[in-house]
Order: C-alpha cells, then sequence, then structure tokens
C-alpha cells in the first residue's frame, strides 16, 4: 500500500514540484534547448522538463537513483500529470473555477512555505534570483491551475467512503513482508502570541514614514524612495510596485486607501497588520488596480516578547490546574490564527494530517518536545515565525508513538486513509474513462511504452 504511488499522492507531490520546477527551469537555459511540448490536453500542454523533474524529485524524496529499476515511475508519473490536465480541462469545460481570494492565499502560502525553507523572504530572492513579486506573478496561473484540478477531483471523489470491513480487507491483502515500519510520530498543539509592539514603536515608524512623504510632497520620487526604506521585500526592488489585485486581495486597510486614490495620487500614511504604508495609486483596470507602496515596520523589542512568555505562563498555569481545556484556551488566547480554531493543532505540510513523523518536527520544537510526557504542556518559549515575528508559544504533547510494524489496532487511521484513497483512485480512474474521449489528448510517440491512454491499465 506504501510502495506503490495513489494518483491522488501524486498529484499532490506534483503541485508541490511544479512550485519549485517552474522557477528552476527559468533559470536554466541550457535545460529549454533540450525541452519541448510531450502530451497536449485540450489548450493545455506537459513539457519534458517537467516531466523530468518530477521525477527526479520523486527519487530524491524516496532516497533512490535513476535506474532502469526506476525508469517505468517516469510514466506512472506522465500519466499522473495527464490526468491532471484532463481535470483541469473538464473545469473550463464545466465552468468550475476558484476564487481569486483563494488563488491568492494559496498562492502567499507556499511562498511563505518555500521561504521558511531556505531561511526567510530575502534569502529564497537570492536562491531564485528574483523578487518575491516576480515570482508571485509566475507561478499565479500555475497555483490557479493546480486548484482547479485538485478541486475538480473533489467533486469527484467527495461520496467515496470506506467502511470498517473494506479497511480490513484492504490490510488482510497486504503482504507481511510488506508492511510498512512507522517511525516514532507525534501529534502536537500549540498556543501562539505574538511579540506586542509599544505605542513608542509605532510612533517612530509612524514618523519615519511621514518624513518619507514630504520628500515626496516637496518633488522627490516615490519608486526610488521606495527602493531605499521600504521594508516589504516582496516589492521594495520593484519600486514598491505589487501589480494588479482584485478587490478583497488585499488587507482592508490598504485597499480602502489605495480605492480612494486617482492614479498618481498618493495616500496619507496608513496602517495595516504589516506595519504603515504609503500608497500611490498606479492604475486601474476594470475591477483591478495597481499600487505601490513604501512600508515601514514598527521594531519589536526584547521585552515585548518577555511580556508575550508571561502572559502564556498565565494561560499554561489555568492549563494545568484544569481550569481551562487546552483547545479552548488556544481558541481564546492563540495569535495563530491557522490553528486557533482546531484546539491549536498542527498539522504535517508532508502528509497533511496531524501525525507529525518526528523528522519532520521543526528543530525549535523537538527540543522542547524531546524530555516531555504525553499531555505535558511546555514553559513558554520564544521563537520566529516563518514571516519574521517574534513570538512566544507553549506546546502540548497530545501523542507520541513507538516506532512499529503497521497494525490495525494502533494505525487504524492510517490505514483506513490508504484504503480510503485507494477506492478514490478508482473513482477518478473511472471517471477518467468515462471522460478521455471528451477533450483532445496527445502523447508524444517517444513515450508510447507508457500506455498513457490505454484505459485496462
Amino acid at each position: 500500500m506504501y510502495n506503490t504511488i495513489h494518483k491522488t499522492r501524486t498529484l499532490s507531490l506534483l503541485l508541490l514540484c511544479l512550485i519549485t520546477a517552474f522557477t528552476a527551469t527559468a533559470q536554466a537555459p541550457t535545460q529549454k534547448k533540450l525541452d519541448g511540448i510531450i502530451a497536449k490536453v485540450d489548450n493545455h500542454v506537459i513539457l519534458r522538463s517537467e516531466l523530468e523533474f518530477s521525477y527526479l524529485q520523486f527519487l530524491a524524496q524516496n532516497k533512490q537513483q535513476p535506474s532502469p529499476q526506476t525508469e517505468p515511475m517516469k510514466c506512472e508519473i506522465l500519466k499522473s500529470m495527464v490526468q491532471e490536465k484532463l481535470l483541469l480541462a473538464r473545469a473550463e469545460i464545466d465552468s468550475v473555477v476558484v476564487e481569486e481570494t483563494a488563488v491568492t492565499g494559496e498562492l502567499n502560502r507556499r511562498i511563505d512555505y518555500l521561504a521558511s525553507q531556505v531561511g526567510g523572504t530575502e534569502r529564497l530572492e537570492q536562491y531564485y534570483n528574483k523578487s518575491v513579486k516576480q515570482l508571485r506573478d509566475e507561478l499565479r496561473r500555475s497555483v490557479r491551475n493546480q486548484m482547479l484540478s485538485e478541486k475538480m477531483q473533489r467533486e469527484i471523489t467527495e461520496k467515496v467512503t470506506v467502511t470498517p470491513k473494506e479497511v480490513r480487507r484492504y490490510f488482510n491483502q497486504i503482504p507481511a513482508d510488506s508492511l510498512p515500519y512507522f517511525s516514532s510520530e507525534v501529534q502536537l498543539s500549540h498556543i501562539v502570541k505574538y511579540a506586542e509592539v509599544s505605542r513608542q514603536q509605532k510612533q517612530a515608524a509612524r514618523q519615519k514614514l511621514e518624513a518619507i512623504r514630504e520628500r515626496i510632497v516637496a518633488g522627490e520620487d516615490f519608486a526610488t524612495l521606495a527602493r531605499e526604506y521600504s521594508e516589504d521585500p516582496g516589492s521594495a526592488e520593484a519600486g514598491g510596485e505589487l501589480g494588479f489585485f482584485k478587490k478583497k486581495e488585499l488587507v482592508p486597510e490598504y485597499e480602502a486607501a489605495a480605492l480612494r486614490l486617482e492614479p498618481g495620487q498618493m495616500s496619507n500614511v496608513i496602517e495595516s497588520m504589516f506595519g504603515f504604508h504609503l500608497i500611490q495609486l498606479i492604475e486601474r483596470k476594470g475591477q483591478e488596480f495597481n499600487t505601490r507602496h513604501i512600508l515601514i515596520k514598527p521594531e519589536t523589542a526584547r521585552v515585548d516578547v518577555q511580556d508575550a512568555i508571561a502572559a502564556l505562563d498565565s494561560v499554561r498555569t489555568l492549563i494545568v490546574n484544569d481550569s481551562i481545556s487546552f483547545a479552548k484556551a488556544a481558541k481564546d488566547f492563540s495569535d495563530d490564527k491557522n490553528t486557533k480554531d482546531n484546539g491549536g493543532t498542527l498539522i504535517s505540510r508532508m502528509t497533511g494530517n496531524s501525525y507529525i513523523p518526528m523528522n519532520e518536527v521543526e528543530p525549535s520544537i523537538f527540543f522542547v518536545i524531546d524530555t516531555m510526557k504525553v499531555g505535558d504542556v511546555s514553559k513558554p518559549v520564544s521563537f520566529t515565525t516563518p514571516d519574521g515575528r517574534e513570538a512566544a508559544r507553549i506546546i502540548m504533547l497530545r501523542y507520541k508513538s513507538t516506532p512499529h510494524l503497521a497494525n490495525m489496532r494502533d494505525d487504524y487511521q492510517k490505514i483506513a486513509a490508504a484504503a480510503l484513497a485507494q477506492k478514490r483512485d478508482k473513482a477518478v480512474d473511472e471517471w477518467f474513462r468515462k471522460n478521455i474521449d471528451t477533450v483532445f489528448i496527445e502523447i508524444d510517440p517517444e513515450y508510447d511504452q507508457c500506455k498513457v491512454l490505454d484505459l485496462t491499465q
């Protein structure tokens, strides 16, 4: 069950791979000479570079080297890529859409994740030799298409379920020598408090931006000063220009100020969750608008983190004394909007569930929980969020497994998830067979051995 790539899992891997592949191939002019279209699905194409990169990415994730034994996996990946394009083509025919606000949110999450992997936004820009704005612009269409494909797949499989009997049958079909060996995993919850910015720090940031505004009013160029002073690494290099956005894609305070402007006009200093902004409207085009801005962030002093630690220490005392549950405390006190409503539960980025292999636990958490027992709540510890904010958190160790062979008693949820994934794969395969003739599909003869369109495979 775990040695075979389910198409559902393959698609998810491809979505992550294509983000990296898109920017990586953009920097590889020598590769472009060897590149070419290997498949067409209606108006959508698959490039040889996309297939090769995804194949190498799969091998790297599974710690394998290219070999005649792994070559057939390239065909499996190509089949999944064609299937993804078919999902996308049918989404367009059936008028399935995703909201642009959702695309922007997902795009921002992926950029933030990539930045966290390389050490921050500035390192990300250095790594790809592009500004964050350029990365967003280049990846937006790819992310939108991926989300459309995922939405179509959800619509196909949303009514698919598995019974306990089906789960047992699925598990019993696994050969004894093929049972997976699970390393130690944990379930974690946290409560986060961001470092508060003092009134004096806010005032200093506002005054700095007011002085910059006076220089622009006196005749200096907005874009030039944005390059020199703006603390938004995603736009400063481009003179503060953000590009075109639709309504509700930017924070409300920014959007409200921007939409009150005429082209070329500059706003007063406005405050948002990111800091203080000066905004200049560049252009309106239908329902979209393009602005540039200068962002100044208030400095966060160490004493403010200590205040957050003190606040969390009080919350921890309530939890330890059973005066409030951890989940209720997370909902009432946590500043982490992504987890406060689910009890503070952390989710694995790789698997999408709450069981996190110990080798995936970030170091700042690993050393906190290493000596904890299940049910313990850590003392407050300071950390820096992926977007660079100083914060503190308390962590609860909810579950920790010992390494073991898969079994129905300890791993029922995982086995059930694998059985459900297999059943959903069959539903997608059936949909694929029914819809393969509804769009134009052409595969390069070089890949005839893959039998991508062979419905009996």
